[in-house]
């Protein structure tokens, strides 16, 4: 199978803007640019990255396609050629799961999912607890419930137990009806993301209100003596105006009252 590698995009980088242009332009330009860098700033998944890219699934929905079963710090579930499963080596920090550890994942319905190994087999619970792979359909034994609580997830079985890595051979079973912490295990997933943005709120809205205030003063306001003008009012309207979502039409009245906003009356 083919190894995944992680691969980072950069935007076109253009030239500069004429030298020509006046320095008030320069400066405008300048802000601009590092405001839109701010705000374009993603979040980076240290976790994904310490594994080579694979990012930790944390509802069934996003179990589809390529996937790898993770029990343990970095060692992932690892598909036989005689229909078995066994615990693979642990990994160095970076890479991803091998060729034989990665399986496909199919969405039964909103909480059951099948998973097929390589080899092109199901994933099955037999009667004893053993795991096998050696299904060429899906049937009700061959679906898994994901369990998820406290950011931790288990695997219930059709026989009603949990998928767990037998500490004595490795081989994966699912005997227990009580999830311990040898039942915790990880779904990693190779799907692209789309990139969240580390910030929810605009650059301007960062800090207690008296700074957002003064951010939105300094980003409208227009005096020929460049001094800085902030309304001194009490700002429990302010307070108020946030919680109900109008913040900035309160703003903007506070400004109007300073004669300091161009867009202001």
């Amino acid at each position: 199978m083919a190894e995944y590698s992680g691969v980072k995009s950069s935007k076109l980088v253009l030239k500069g803007e004429s030298s020509r242009e006046s320095k008030r332009k320069h400066k405008k330009h300048k802000k601009d640019k590092d405001s839109s860098s701010k705000r374009s700033r993603v979040e980076i998944d240290q976790d994904s990255q310490k594994h080579g890219g694979w990012w930790k699934i944390s509802k069934v929905a996003e179990i589809t396609g390529s996937i790898a079963i993770q029990f343990g710090k970095r060692s992932y579930i690892k598909a036989l050629d005689n229909g078995l499963f066994t615990l693979g080596a642990p990994h160095d920090e970076g890479d991803g799961p091998d060729p034989e550890e990665i399986f496909t994942a199919v969405l039964i319905n909103e909480e059951k999912v099948a998973f097929k190994s390589g080899y092109g087999k199901y994933l099955k619970a037999e009667k004893d607890g053993m795991l096998t792979g050696r299904s060429d359909a899906v049937s009700a034994l061959e679906q898994f419930e994901p369990v998820f609580e406290e950011a931790k997830m288990a695997l219930l079985a059709a026989n009603g137990c949990f998928v767990s890595v037998d500490p004595e051979d490795d081989a994966l079973v699912a005997i227990k009806k009580k999830v311990g912490e040898n039942e915790i295990c990880v779904i990693r997933s190779c799907a692209v993301r789309e990139q969240k943005s580390s910030k929810s709120v605009p650059v301007e809205e960062e800090g207690d209100l008296g700074q957002v205030e003064i951010n939105y003063v300094k980003k409208f306001q227009k005096f020929q003596d460049k001094k800085l003008r902030v309304n001194t009012e009490d700002t429990t309207e302010l307070r108020r105006a946030r919680e109900e979502g109008a913040l900035h039409e309160a703003l903007l009245d506070r400004r109007s009252k300073m004669k300091a906003d161009r867009y202001c009356k």
